[in-house]
């Protein structure tokens, strides 16, 4: 950092575990300091302000965001508030960084853009994925065609939950279920490969006794005859692993959704293991991507698109109309 660089000051709203791991990846960024945090769970803001040095600690949202001294807020909250609260950051003038899912649905997701768009404010997913240097590398392998043309995409992301009824993995009001916590991720990565969204859907679905899907899998069929297949759980173990064919070979990547390496297979040629190791929890990368496009006066990142948000929602909208599935009050 020089000299001249601006420090830019964070606020949180949320104090769970994702909200821990995004204050300790600005620890590792020189120009970015933690300012403010808030919950609305007695005590919580205390102790995350508490182990992270924050003087800030607001037990409500109002007063955070109006704050002079925030300069973005990342929302950490169950998927149920995500659109309030990022619309009352908006509309009180501050830059967003909302955890992923973006919103509930696609209409949410269309609102959030638009009240940013009005206010010349920069929001963004936080798809912290698409911004660890491994994919950033695959990215650039892929665009030069390392794999030639690709034809198909494959990935599985499961993790088992205990089944807590009030727990937000489960409760449809707090915007429960595997596809918009898990799910999300192989349908995002699909979308980063193919720059584009399924021409055809097919999909099949675990509705459990909490009226959130426990369980799924999705086909996907894109113009040009390539496929994904892709699913998602939160009672079952998977592999988290990814991998996308081509006419050349394809590429492996364990981890996908925060990887730290790839297995590269070239026809005739042996596997080559890359691999490209992050630094601190991963959630700084995210972060940094923020704050370069506030530097530079930005209102959206190229990397993860407003457009690509809002295409990757209205396919998990897609995806819950074809199991009859809806949150309270769509």
């Amino acid at each position: 950092m020089n000299n001249m660089s601006k420090i830019i000051k964070w606020g949180i709203l949320g104090s769970g575990r994702i909200a821990h791991k995004f204050a300790e990846g600005l620890k590792v960024l020189p120009d970015a300091k933690l300012e403010a945090v808030a919950s609305k769970t007695e005590g919580k803001a205390e102790s995350l302000g508490k182990m992270f040095g924050v003087k800030n600690i607001y037990n409500n949202y109002e007063e955070l965001v109006k704050n002079p001294a925030v300069d973005v807020i990342y929302i950490a909250t169950t998927h149920n508030f995500h659109y309030e609260n990022a619309l009352l950051c908006l509309n009180h003038g501050k830059p967003v960084l909302c955890e992923k899912p973006f919103t509930l649905n696609a209409i949410q997701a269309e609102g959030l853009i638009n009240t940013a768009c009005i206010n010349n404010l920069f929001v963004m997913e936080a798809m912290w994925t698409r911004f660890f240097p491994c994919i950033v590398k695959l990215n650039e392998l892929l665009d030069k065609g390392i794999l030639g043309e690709i034809q198909h995409f494959k990935a599985d992301f499961g993790i088992k939950q205990e089944l807590d009824p009030k727990g937000r993995s489960f409760n449809p009001d707090l915007g429960g279920g595997a596809l918009l916590d898990l799910g999300v991720y192989p349908i995002s990565f699909a979308r980063m490969i193919y720059k584009q969204s399924p021409s055809i859907i097919k999909s099949s679905a675990y509705i459990g006794k909490t009226k959130v899907d426990e369980k799924s899998c999705y086909l996907f069929e894109y113009e040009n005859g390539q496929t994904a297949m892709l699913s998602s759980s939160n009672r079952l173990i998977m592999p988290h692993n990814a991998s996308i064919f081509g006419t050349k070979g394809y590429l492996e990547i364990p981890n996908f959704y925060h990887p730290s390496k790839m297995v590269l297979k070239l026809e005739g040629k042996g596997k080559k293991t890359i691999k490209i190791p992050f630094k601190s929890t991963g959630y700084n990368y995210e972060a940094r991507e923020v704050m370069s496009c506030l530097n530079a006066g930005k209102i959206e990142s190229k990397i993860m698109s407003l457009d690509e948000t809002l295409e990757i929602m209205k396919t998990m909208d897609i995806l819950r109309s074809q199991w009859h599935f809806k949150y309270p009050g769509e």
